[in-house]
């Protein structure tokens, strides 16, 4: 973690023993190991809540993503939706000469078949 190497640790550990005394060093050693126990459990801590919010991110990102293909979609949807429902014009004097016509096609061909 430190990159501490033998020799230091040997340095620490005298000036620990000097600085504390032979009957006050394990409390202390025992102090300071509780500390670092702690700071570790605490960066760990610290980690896995970047990792989830990282993760909960890219699914956000993902959720907007959908939502944006599926409104998308929807609008394609509903413009080609509106592109078949073309007005159509049934205008009734257009509806009753179509009938007419064909009525009086109807005629003239029972007409030109008496007069044989």
């Amino acid at each position: 973690m430190f990159d501490i190497g033998f020799w230091e640790l040997g340095l620490i550990a005298v000036v620990a023993l000097l600085v504390f005394g032979p009957e006050k060093l394990p409390g202390a050693a025992r102090t300071a190991g509780l500390w670092v126990g702690r700071a570790r459990r605490f960066v760990t801590t610290v980690k896995q809540d970047i990792d989830r919010e990282i993760e909960l991110q890219e699914i956000r990102d993902n959720i907007k993503e959908s939502d944006q293909n599926v409104h998308q979609f929807f609008e394609e949807a509903k413009t080609g939706l509106n592109k078949l429902k073309k007005p159509i014009s049934l205008d009734p004097s257009q509806l009753t000469g179509n009938k007419s016509d064909s009525s009086s096609s109807n005629t003239s061909t029972a007409t030109a078949n008496t007069k044989l």
